[in-house]
């Protein structure tokens, strides 16, 4: 995975790039391992919980060369 975009989902985040997990709990989505916060797209997670996409994806983004 080069870039997540806001049609990426949830889970195949997690499953790449684990470290990313405290960027999604600290927009609220607290429930990171229930299958339908795994089955949302960033753009969906962004939506329900009220948050900039540009800026998550920012913020995921950055974590993930990191750790590469």
């Amino acid at each position: 995975m080069t870039q997540i975009t806001k049609d990426t989902i949830i889970g195949d985040i997690l499953d790449v790039a684990p470290q990313t997990a405290p960027v999604f709990l600290s927009i609220g989505m607290h429930c990171l391992g229930c299958p339908s916060s795994r089955g949302e797209t960033v753009e969906q997670a962004c939506m329900v919980h009220g948050v900039d996409v540009d800026e998550l994806l920012a913020k995921v983004n950055a974590m993930i060369p990191a750790a590469q």
